[in-house]
């Protein structure tokens, strides 16, 4: 009997001591799982926030693609209708260099012409100068006996001037051109027939003296008696057959266009005056000037 009760002692003991140790065990094994749930619990805690925080950014990237991805399709799109707009510039350019081309072509052309035409009339005109300047020497020389009475001869302004005083050609009041100065007119005439292309132009002349009476033919004021003057002359250059009468025009200017003052007695005789007033015909130099 001890040694039954002595051994489910024993046996007690033991079992005893075992439950302990495994309790011990146990209860450390479970504050470690605590503690490590509690670590688990705040890792969860951080990676929930970390995974909140990786959430707005990726909401971010997906903002900033999508925005990337517009200014993209936009930048395409300006691209593209800029190289069309390229293209047609291009193309546009090209038709309008080749049009003003053209054109500066054809403004070439034209330039072209009407500097060989000024050129032409430059040397018309140069021609023509020279030839009045031959036909001033010759009347100067035809006319030189009668230089220092009252006769000169001068070019200017394109034209020939043979100016004649009255005391040359007319007595005071009269259209009757005297003998010497009928010489002259001849003399005149004799140059003036080998000129053919020369416009004549005969110019009466007055001073301002108002007539007085009657004179001749009942000449009544300084327009009748310039006018006639003027055709006196013009019968005398008529009379030579090769002079073209068509070349010949009279004109009384009467006192109006006077070249020294009617104060003086030396002044009023050299406004009592007939003027021949020698001109190229300008049909082909008006012509060519048109065609400029």
């Amino acid at each position: 009997m001890k040694k039954i009760v002595l051994l489910a002692s024993v046996v007690l003991l033991t079992t005893s001591c075992v439950s302990r140790r495994l309790y011990n065990e146990l209860n450390e094994k479970n504050k470690d799982c605590a503690n490590r749930l509690e670590l688990l619990s705040e890792e969860n805690e951080q990676n929930k926030a970390a995974m909140l925080n990786l959430s707005g950014k990726n909401k971010m990237l997906e903002n900033d693609l999508t925005k990337a991805i517009q200014e993209r399709n936009k930048w395409n799109s300006d691209y593209n209708a800029m190289s069309k707009n390229f293209e047609d510039l291009e193309k546009n350019s090209d038709a309008a260099i080749k049009a003003e081309i053209e054109r500066l072509n054809k403004l070439k052309f034209e330039l072209d012409a009407k500097s060989k035409r000024v050129s032409e009339l430059e040397s018309r005109l140069d021609e023509q100068d020279k030839n009045l300047k031959r036909l001033k020497d010759a009347l100067s020389k035809a006319l030189f006996e009668f230089e220092g009475k009252g006769l000169t001869v001068q070019q200017k302004d394109g034209k020939v001037y043979v100016s004649m005083e009255n005391k040359l050609l007319f007595s005071s009041g009269s259209w009757t051109v005297s003998p010497e100065g009928r010489n002259a007119v001849q003399q005149l005439g004799s140059v003036l027939a080998q000129n053919p292309d020369i416009a004549i132009l005969i110019e009466g002349h007055t001073d301002n003296d108002k007539v007085v009476g009657t004179l001749g033919g009942g000449i009544t004021n300084n327009w009748d008696l310039s006018t006639k003057r003027a055709t006196a002359i013009v019968n005398i250059l008529e009379a030579n057959p090769l002079i073209d009468k068509s070349n010949l025009t009279a004109a009384g200017r009467s006192e109006f266009a006077p070249i020294a003052s009617n104060a003086t007695t030396d002044g009023k005789a050299k406004n009592r005056r007939i003027e021949v007033i020698l001109t190229p015909k300008l049909d082909v130099i008006s012509k060519m000037i048109n065609e400029i």
